[in-house]
């Protein structure tokens, strides 16, 4: 398996497309398997369309389906962070996308994308495994 780790920062966005990374890791690899993975408990890695107000369309689900208020019992960062918490329930930590000759089967409207409502830590990890076939 090869793996490397990129940095992401979400300041400015909290959905943040990784497609192109994706694809770049994945050149020249030959047939197989990517998995895309984030190592905090605070975010999530998804597949949906990004441009056509998707991105902003998921946010806005997201934030009413976990509001930030003081419902939460995990209360520590800024109010509502719980909120935070239960987000990798609903966007998963990681997907898995099929490769063929280097090229990640995404497709024509598909994009990987991060998703991060966390306001306390803006500075993600990702992690690109690939797995040869």
């Amino acid at each position: 398996m090869d793996t490397d780790v990129i940095d992401v920062d979400t300041t400015r966005r909290r959905i943040v497309d990784l497609t192109d990374a994706v694809q770049g890791f994945c050149d020249g690899r030959g047939d197989g398997l990517c998995n895309v993975f984030v190592p905090h408990a605070t975010a999530g890695v998804a597949i949906i369309e990004t441009g056509a107000g998707s991105d902003d369309d998921l946010i806005d689900t997201l934030e009413r389906l976990l509001p930030r208020d003081d419902r939460y019992r995990h209360a520590h960062g800024s109010f509502g962070h719980g909120a935070d918490h239960v987000l990798p329930a609903l966007v998963s930590p990681s997907v898995t996308v099929p490769v063929q000759a280097g090229r990640p089967l995404l497709g024509t409207w598909q994009s990987v994308v991060l998703v991060d409502l966390n306001r306390d830590n803006p500075q993600r990890s990702v992690r690109l495994s690939f797995l040869a076939a």
